[in-house]
């Protein structure tokens, strides 16, 4: 018995018990990304859907291609945990969290498979299409819990998603030499710093010190936007980047 249809209309069904209702809200406004981070895709749906693991998905994505749902759209599954963005701090309630099968940077990370990549765009093209959804929405795990989650990872391709359709993007800025922003650092550029990763959505407290957790923010925009290297360091390339994601977000067509 599947117990419910798929919002996804090229999904299986294997149902979890994880959920609750939202809160706040009755349909999400964000799609966040995950690796499962186990050593194979049957190991993940098994304990997405195991009631004493305390947590689910909406949607596992297998290294095949094939999709799973486990908890229906309409209902708060629990994969975002302690997170937040833009001021939102239960993140599951305003969320789809899709899970990718792959084993994660401490089993062996991997390159992620062309025909896993192709069912994650069309899965949250039409996800997208059905909510509303926004591009800036589109986040990592790692966006909306820096530090505690590393996880789709910087291997994961979102230039390719954005081809698709699917994600904010823009080109990252070149690494090369220049000044730098880094740990221990205070004044008026660091406090420029913070206010713009805040600005496009990172939970960092704007106070003009580049201190540990500033640092944590930094590593988790560079996997995402400019993964070429994951340091957190603000470097001219990270800076940049961050700056053309603005730019792009202030000109969008309305």
């Amino acid at each position: 018995m599947s117990g419910f249809s798929p919002d996804f209309a090229g999904a299986e069904v294997r149902v979890s018990p994880n959920f609750t209702q939202r809160r706040g809200t009755d349909r999400p406004d964000m799609v966040i990304l995950h690796y499962t981070g186990m050593p194979t895709g049957a190991e993940a749906e098994a304990w997405l859907c195991d009631p004493a693991s305390e947590v689910s998905s909406h949607y596992l994505v297998h290294e095949d291609g094939r999709v799973v749902q486990m908890v229906r759209e309409s209902d708060r599954a629990w994969h975002a945990g302690k997170s937040s963005w833009r001021g939102i701090t239960d993140v599951n309630s305003w969320s789809v969290g899709i899970e990718i099968v792959n084993p994660g940077h401490t089993l062996g990370y991997t390159a992620f498979p062309k025909c896993q990549i192709e069912a994650v765009i069309a899965l949250c093209g039409n996800i997208i299409v059905r909510h509303g959804i926004v591009p800036e929405r589109i986040l990592a795990h790692s966006d909306v819990a820096p530090g505690r989650k590393v996880d789709p990872g910087e291997k994961f391709p979102w230039r390719a998603l954005a081809r698709g359709g699917v994600g904010h993007f823009v080109e990252p800025a070149h690494v090369k030499n220049g000044p730098v922003l880094r740990p221990g650092d205070n004044g008026a550029e660091v406090e420029k710093l913070q206010s713009m990763l805040s600005l496009y959505g990172y939970g960092v407290e704007i106070t003009g010190s580049f201190d540990r957790e500033t640092e944590i923010v930094v590593a988790a925009f560079q996997r995402h936007f400019r993964p070429r290297k994951v340091d957190g360091v603000a470097d001219p390339s990270t800076i940049e980047t961050l700056r053309r994601l603005l730019l792009a977000l202030r000109h969008k067509p309305a």
